[in-house]
């Protein structure tokens, strides 16, 4: 297996654990749901960086040669970036609306300590 592809299995696991660090306290129920989404989202992520690394080094345009011309055409990279970064977020979405939401937390205007001290 070459260095790159090590690599990026490394950087993958990193993202999944620190994702799972997150939804650490998730419902047991919903852990299998969210495992599967917590690996998407962390090989898309790391993907994702892959690939604006390589947009960045080699720009958003590419030459196609087509016999004895070319022509411009946008990179392959933009292409799978942008199809990507909308399913991304989309996974994060649906991961994020798995977490527990936070009871709202009334605040104390003093009123109740007032009338329970009366």
């Amino acid at each position: 297996m070459s260095e790159e592809y090590l690599q990026k299995e490394k950087d993958i696991k990193k993202e999944a654990s620190r994702l799972k660090r997150i939804f650490k306290d998730i419902d047991k129920n919903k852990k299998s749901t969210i495992e599967g989404l917590i690996q998407e989202a962390a090989f898309m992520r790391v993907t994702l960086k892959q690939l604006k690394d390589d947009i960045n080094k080699n720009g958003v345009i590419d030459e196609m040669p087509q016999g004895e011309y070319s022509i411009m055409r946008e990179s392959p990279a933009v292409k799978t970036y942008n199809t990507m970064i909308q399913r991304y977020t989309t996974v994060s979405k649906e991961l994020f609306t798995l977490l527990p939401k936070d009871a709202p937390k009334v605040e104390d205007d003093g009123f109740e300590t007032f009338v329970n001290n009366k």
